[in-house]
């Protein structure tokens, strides 16, 4: 990626699972970074502390519109959105918390936030919400079915309707469900290693439904791709690896590959209310430019867990940094 060289980026939700890992990923190439991050929360992230030295640190609140307009004379290359609110569950109960953080960050950021040369929206899957057409296609109409995906939506149309009004350079990146080292313990992944590393009893549903899961390496591998290859899209473009998995068999293997011995209740939970039963990525627009997924499930999923073995007395310390993922 040697076309990031002395590029001026900028990354929103930098300090965010994903984001750190762009965030690095920038910096090995040579780009000139900077994060935005919440007010007095930067010396808080164990995902950056390696980093500090080598990354311009904005704090900012992008709900805040003076805030944001703090920013004004700047300039970027590129915006890297990538701040949200992304807790699909949790949504529910904080549905102005989604509204705040997903869509007006973005408008925020649009309309009084520093000078852009080119915005790439860090969307998600969940857009796609319950679908008749299994892989997901970008042509069909998007169905959310919870408030984070409803607002992910509402923060994509208004990124296109920015770049129709100004001529903006835009890509709109839809990500499938991602893993990896430093993922929040609320997400599926790494809360059900911890439980099998603490050799708890893990309780399920029966785990019929299917989701596709990406090494982060492979998504971040993905929408540096993209974003070299594609200068401008108002087309939504998927980044996922189109091999979907049952929950079932996906608990299985990280009993299996933590080595656990968790008593295993699958099907001893009910189904949430609009279960999506099947989450897939067609990919064949980003595979025809010439990307592929480097990881394999199954070796992400054992670097994950290695990583988690690593640092599981870490997550445990009820005051550990790690406990603010």
């Amino acid at each position: 990626m040697s076309n990031l060289k002395n590029k001026k980026i900028l990354v929103t939700g930098g300090a965010g699972f994903i984001g750190s890992h762009l965030v690095k990923r920038l910096v090995e190439n040579k780009a000139k970074v900077s994060v935005i991050v919440k007010y007095n929360s930067i010396i808080d992230c164990p995902r950056l502390v390696k980093i500090w030295d080598k990354i311009n640190i904005i704090e900012a609140d992008l709900r805040n519109t003076d805030s944001v307009k703090e920013m004004n004379n700047l300039r970027f290359d590129y915006v890297f959105h990538l701040a949200a609110y992304n807790h699909v569950g949790d949504s529910f109960k904080h549905i102005f918390e989604n509204v705040n953080s997903n869509l007006l960050s973005t408008v925020n950021l649009l309309n009084h936030g520093p000078k852009i040369k080119k915005f790439i929206h860090m969307g998600t899957s969940e857009i796609y919400g319950i679908q008749k057409k299994i892989p997901f296609d970008v042509k069909e109409k998007p169905n959310p079915m919870s408030p984070y995906g409803v607002t992910k939506y509402a923060s994509e149309l208004i990124s296109i309707l920015k770049s129709k009004q100004t001529k903006l350079d835009l890509l709109c990146l839809r990500p499938f469900n991602t893993f990896g080292p430093y993922q929040s313990e609320k997400a599926i992944i790494p809360e059900i290693i911890l439980k099998c590393l603490q050799n708890k009893e893990i309780k399920t549903t029966e785990g019929k439904q299917t989701r596709e899961f990406n090494y982060i390496d492979n998504i971040i591998d993905g929408l540096l791709f993209i974003n070299n290859k594609i200068k401008h899209s108002i087309d939504p473009i998927n980044i996922g690896s189109n091999k979907p998995i049952p929950i079932k068999n996906l608990v299985k293997k990280i009993h299996l590959y933590s080595s656990s011995s968790s008593k295993l209740k699958i099907g001893s939970l009910k189904y949430r209310p609009n279960e999506i039963w099947k989450m897939q990525a067609n990919n064949k627009f980003i595979v025809s430019k010439g990307w592929k997924p480097k990881i394999s499930f199954d070796l992400g999923l054992k670097i994950t867990i290695n990583w988690y073995q690593n640092f599981y007395e870490t997550y445990l310390n009820k005051n550990s940094l790690f406990k603010k993922l």
